[in-house]
């Protein structure tokens, strides 16, 4: 199919053909892409070059070869990985309870809540507009609170713009019942909170951390169990920072065990036993809010995961 442009645009793969100028002669054929191809940015031609989506002459492409003109360049476009954010995928969703308004999932451990840079496919958001295709409507598909990708445990998520503004007004309220069972290093002795405001670590942006200019973040925990060097705790949030939980207790000095990013550093770290668990040991095990149609108080409690279980069987 030729368009006004002269560009060839076989039906199949939807490919983009053009015939390199003789103005660009001698140049490399990353830099000649951008002349030709302006309708792209210099990012998204790497990375299809990198990745073999880009020809010259019906074979493989290199971003240093030199260009003389004449030459034939296939291109086909990829969607950009953002887009696949607002697709349906069929996964498998644990869905606890269900009505017009809402949806509470028990999340698996693994699974990303909602799509981000790394993540844009295989999310719990692809997987609720395969479920319930109306959820596009809504933002981020419903989603009201999130879990950290290894985290496991319960959520609740509207079905309605009414729905939703509820639900996020509940959590702005922190009237919003959340519980968690976590396992840490180190005996604990008493119950406890934590009460200090997080932020961004300033020395390593992926982290989060116990900052002066933070958020303000409070944890309250009661010891459910001790073990020779680790305590089992139900957690509960006042607020919902980002891995809230997680920082709060290593700032403690009572890492997660199996925490591959909040861990103890220097002396403390003797004290840390290899962890028996691919990821850290939380679980969101109780969930209550008010229905957002009926006004009811509702309670879900979910179980300890297997791997959480057979962890404390393993230290008793």
């Amino acid at each position: 199919m030729k368009g006004q442009t002269g560009d060839y645009i076989p039906q199949k793969d939807h490919s983009v053909l053009r015939t390199v100028p003789q103005e660009l002669a001698g140049r490399r054929l990353d830099q000649a892409l951008a002349r030709m191809f302006p309708e792209h940015s210099r990012s998204r031609l790497a990375a299809w070059l990198r990745d073999g989506h880009i020809e010259l002459d019906s074979r493989a492409a290199k971003p240093s070869e030199r260009i003389w003109g004449g030459e034939r360049v296939s291109v086909r476009p990829q969607p950009d990985e953002s887009e696949l954010a607002a697709r349906a995928e069929a996964i498998g969703l644990d869905i606890v309870f269900e009505d017009d308004a809402i949806l509470v999932l028990d999340k698996p451990a693994g699974l990303v809540v909602h799509p981000g840079s790394g993540n844009w496919q295989g999310t719990m958001l692809n997987a609720l507009l395969h479920h319930e295709p109306r959820l596009a409507a809504l933002p981020r598909a419903g989603i009201v609170h999130r879990l950290d990708k290894d985290t496991s445990g319960l959520l609740v998520v509207a079905k309605t713009l009414a729905a939703h503004t509820h639900l996020v007004r509940q959590l702005q309220a922190r009237s919003v019942e959340r519980g968690y069972l976590a396992l840490v290093h180190g005996r604990i002795e008493g119950d406890g909170a934590v009460d200090a405001p997080i932020g961004r670590d300033p020395r390593n942006r992926i982290r989060m951390a116990v900052v002066s200019g933070g958020k303000p973040a409070r944890t309250s925990f009661h010891v459910l169990r001790r073990f020779a060097n680790a305590t089992l705790l139900e957690c509960s949030l006042a607020t919902g920072r980002t891995h809230q939980i997680r920082v709060h207790m290593h700032s403690l000095g009572h890492p997660l065990v199996g925490d591959p990013i909040y861990r103890l550093a220097g002396r403390g770290a003797a004290v840390q036993q290899p962890a028996a668990i691919a990821r850290q040991a939380l679980h969101a095990t109780r969930l209550a809010f008010v229905h957002p149609v009926s006004g009811t108080r509702m309670r879900f409690e979910s179980p300890l995961p297997a791997d959480m279980r057979e962890l404390i069987e393993r230290l008793e």
